[in-house]
């Protein structure tokens, strides 16, 4: 059984005829009647009555049509979801990236009115895997691709922005009467709160970067707990402070820009990907000017 059969079925039934199955079909009359004639030979029964002046089904035909129809729908959803579509960015990213994508395809959308954007929400590991893959066009990512991951050596970073990160702590910390962002040095004297490594390497490495440059050591207080709002943890522990991205700030809580705390958010890219127009224009509003300057 093939495909082409089930596609002269199909239109055989649906115009009443072989002649206007042909037409449809862009083949001779004979070629569908041979097809035909060879799928019932390999059922082992009539499909067609041919007696009437409108060929019509028989009942081993009307059970197979709906079935023959589903098929080819099956074939042309496969075929779609493999096929490029040049009006279709998919973006790996985390909900903090959120606003600034949904920034930049409004943007787009002028110049590209058919475009389709999926935003698909994943940690930093699913990201870079979802682009290697295909399944994602790009990820946003912040910092430098690990180089302990062999999926990463397919990528390249395209640099997008500078981000810089929130110092945040209690009303009631003692750095908090300061009239200026705090030092490193003098939030190295305080207990650092941080998710765990493997949670939040990335923050980990900044503020270890920062002390570092610094010339001082700083204090790791307990692990901020998974879904547990930060804000209370610095609450609780008035002498306590912690790292924010910019987007996530909490109520209750006093937050100030070090420039010291600095990220790069980049568009991870495969690095045989082909040209998308989409994707160039997309990269471009998300750099806001920052790749021109």
């Amino acid at each position: 059984m093939e495909f082409r059969q089930l596609e002269y079925l199909a239109a055989v039934a649906e115009t009443g005829g072989f002649s206007k199955a042909a037409t449809r079909c862009f083949v001779s009359q004979s070629a569908i009647s041979h097809q035909i004639a060879s799928l019932e030979r390999e059922l082992g029964t009539e499909l067609f009555d041919r007696s009437t002046r409108h060929v019509e089904l028989t009942e081993a035909g009307k059970v197979l049509l709906p079935r023959a129809r589903e098929l080819l729908t099956l074939r042309d959803d496969a075929i779609a979801a493999v096929l490029p579509r040049p009006n279709q960015v998919r973006i790996a990213a985390n909900m903090s990236f959120a606003g600034a994508a949904l920034a930049a395809v409004s943007s787009i959308h002028d110049r590209h009115p058919d475009a389709e954007v999926d935003f698909l929400i994943k940690p930093f590991n699913q990201r870079i895997a979802a682009v290697v893959s295909g399944d994602a066009d790009l990820a946003l990512v912040r910092g430098k691709l690990p180089v302990d991951d062999p999926d990463a050596s397919q990528l390249y970073l395209d640099p997008l922005w500078i981000e810089q990160p929130v110092v945040a702590f209690s009303p009631r910390h003692p750095l908090a009467k300061l009239g200026r962002p705090p030092s490193p040095t003098e939030l190295a004297e305080y207990p650092l709160l941080l998710p765990p490594v493997d949670k939040q390497v990335l923050l980990h490495r900044l503020t270890e970067r920062v002390f570092t440059k610094a010339g001082v050591t700083g204090t790791l207080g307990p692990e901020i707990r998974d879904g547990h709002p930060v804000s209370f943890d610095l609450v609780n522990q008035p002498e306590s402070w912690t790292i924010l991205y910019d987007d996530l700030k909490q109520p209750g809580i006093m937050c100030r820009h070090n420039p010291a705390f600095t990220l790069t958010v980049s568009a991870a890219l495969r690095s045989d990907a082909a040209p998308n127009p989409l994707v160039a224009d997309l990269l471009t509003e998300l750099s806001g000017g920052y790749r021109r300057s």
